[in-house]
């Protein structure tokens, strides 16, 4: 997803210790999520420590990527993402933050051209018949994470629960950050490689990575997986979502959309 920032860093006579985003406005969260700005030489050390762990190997990279999350995890704007992480994820919002939702408070709407209608707890989802893929993640601006282990409700699930009528043909997928949306015909939701993934790792998505529930389509680019999943909305044909508004493809398959030819995950 794209990211605008300014053409270079600040001075220190400009904005001392401030890095600051154009055009959204806000300063990156520092370690405490508290909204206090990230200095400018921590942006720069961490950028040197990130072509260091490139340069020197995995090790370093590892213990690089462990020091750098803090960071990258309370940085809702998406500039630490510039760093060199060897692999690791970048962290996007669209909104400038992390929308929070407890796992007490959590709920998931299916609605529209339905039968039946429904409204689940995180609970209710982990009661469902559970699916687990080791699929790559891949980002349509090139970076991609391998093997990474999914585990969650495959979307047809809920769509066979709810009974969709003969004259709908797509979803409308929403996100609790009051923004972001995104669209899948009923045929790509139904693969089963489309998750509305409850697990990372064999752990609960994290607020960081959309959770708790967000979407994860396999065989599409990232922003088709959709973060902070709120509701599931069954309609009579595709609306675009926000990216696609600022002109990434609709369908977006991996290797074969947006110009890209990057293998398949």
């Amino acid at each position: 997803m794209i990211r605008t920032v300014s053409d270079s860093l600040p001075t220190d006579d400009e904005q001392p210790d401030q890095v600051r985003l154009v055009g959204v406005g806000v300063l990156i969260g520092a370690v405490d999520g508290e909204g206090a700005p990230v200095g400018r030489r921590v942006i720069l050390g961490m950028i040197v420590a990130g072509a260091a762990g490139v340069v020197f190997g995995g090790r370093i990279q590892s213990a690089i990527n462990s020091a750098l999350a803090p960071l990258t995890e309370n940085d809702p704007t998406g500039l630490t993402g510039l760093l060199p992480t060897g692999g690791q994820f970048r962290y996007y919002s669209i909104t400038g933050d992390q929308p929070h939702r407890s796992e007490d408070a959590y709920r998931l709407a299916v609605r529209g051209l339905v039968e039946r209608p429904a409204t689940y707890t995180l609970t209710a989802l982990r009661g469902l018949p559970q699916t687990q893929l080791t699929k790559d993640f891949q980002c349509v601006t090139g970076w991609r994470v391998e093997d990474v282990p999914w585990s969650g409700v495959q979307l047809s699930v809920l769509l066979d629960e709810a009974k969709v009528r003969p004259t709908a043909h797509a979803l409308v997928l929403r996100s609790f950050d009051g923004t972001y949306t995104e669209s899948l015909t009923l045929d790509q939701a139904r693969r089963s490689d489309v998750l509305v993934a409850l697990q990372m790792y064999g752990k609960p998505v994290t607020r960081a990575h959309g959770g708790p529930v967000r979407l994860y389509v396999a065989p599409m680019y990232g922003y088709k997986s959709l973060k902070w999943l709120d509701s599931i909305e069954v309609v009579p044909a595709v609306v675009p979502g926000y990216w696609e508004h600022l002109g990434y493809d609709i369908d977006a398959w991996i290797g074969h959309s947006n110009g890209r030819d990057d293998e398949p995950a």
